[in-house]
């Protein structure tokens, strides 16, 4: 007897489960406003003593000349010493980092949906983890230290070209509502890491593959050359950004069986369509599919008649009434 499929197995017809909603704008927009206030508040909560920041900072220098990793400063004599390469490099410090990671995150929405949720899903876990690194570790950027250590600050020389104060790249006047400390790790470099890694994993046209590999790299040129990083706050960035991937999976999982709790406890999920007693007997009564190849020949006698008298070997007649013709036109009684 042929089994009839039905169109969800048993399994799923016991246990049904919702798909996967696609993300609505005005929810994604206000959960990524509502993390980024939060990790702004503890960013400022964060602050450290400032005697303890410059010994960190201090520290970083000391490991990076022991290592040979001191870039920051021929970077920063460079970007100093040529305003054609400084003054750009500020303006990029102070604002691609809020420009180019809502942009990435927009054409994900819109042109990669599918992808959309991991993405997002590990920019806020990384930029979260952050918070740790200035808790633990505050540290002063190269351009706070004093002026024996060989750093100048490019963002206070250069400020009269750009938005920007004396106190970091926020607007003037607003300096005090940022904490320029928080500099292990950076997530200028962090945060371009990603835009690059989804851009390079995700981007269709060579071009805009070759932006995911020259942006981070761009950047963390950057943040050394105007002396708001040291090069290991760029490894440290780098860093958090792969833990918050490897925790990525795992905290969608987790977010996927609260809302499956969620819906069983406060909501229903909607049920596969049921089959009715009367369709599924009538579905179990039809004949068997034909087991046939589906692909068969032609029909060679398509559109072919014979004529009167003639048969075909093994032609079987039709059963007449006495009085009628048969398939081939000749009277019953007559044979």
């Amino acid at each position: 007897m042929e089994t009839v499929r039905m169109p969800y197995s048993a399994h799923s017809a016991s246990t049904p489960r919702s798909p996967r909603p696609r993300p609505r704008w005005w929810t994604e927009l206000t959960l990524l406003v509502l993390v980024y206030a939060a990790y702004s508040l503890g960013r400022l909560l964060a602050r450290g003593d400032v005697s303890t920041a410059v010994d960190h900072g201090l520290a970083i220098l000391r490991v990076e000349k022991a290592l040979l990793l001191n870039a920051e400063h021929p970077l920063n004599r460079l970007f100093t010493s040529t305003p054609a390469l400084g003054i750009p490099a500020d303006f990029a410090y102070a604002s691609l980092h809020y420009l180019v990671t809502p942009a990435v995150l927009v054409w994900l929405f819109r042109r990669r949906p599918a992808r959309y949720r991991a993405a997002r899903t590990w920019l806020m876990i990384s930029t979260v983890l952050s918070l740790a690194g200035f808790t633990l570790l505050p540290t002063c950027p190269p351009r706070l230290l004093e002026a024996g250590y060989g750093f100048v600050d490019t963002m206070a020389r250069y400020s009269s070209y750009g938005w920007w104060g004396d106190e970091a790249s926020a607007p003037r006047g607003l300096g005090g509502m940022t904490n320029q400390y928080a500099a292990m790790p950076s997530l200028h470099v962090g945060w371009a890491l990603w835009c690059g890694v989804l851009l390079w994993r995700h981007g269709r046209n060579p071009l805009v593959k070759w932006v995911g590999v020259g942006y981070p790299l761009l950047i963390t040129v950057v943040v050394m050359g105007t002396a708001n990083h040291y090069f290991l706050d760029a490894v440290a960035g780098a860093a958090v950004m792969g833990l918050g991937a490897l925790l990525t999976r795992p905290a969608m999982r987790a977010a996927e069986r609260v809302r499956v709790a969620a819906e069983a406890r406060f909501g229903r999920s909607p049920a596969p369509a049921a089959v009715s007693p009367a369709a599924a007997s009538s579905a179990r009564s039809a004949p068997a599919p034909s087991r046939t190849s589906p692909r068969q020949g032609p029909i060679v006698s398509g559109g072919c008649e014979t004529s009167a008298g003639e048969r075909f070997p093994g032609q079987r007649t039709r059963t007449s009434t006495p009085g009628t013709t048969s398939a081939d036109d000749t009277p019953a009684t007559a044979r």
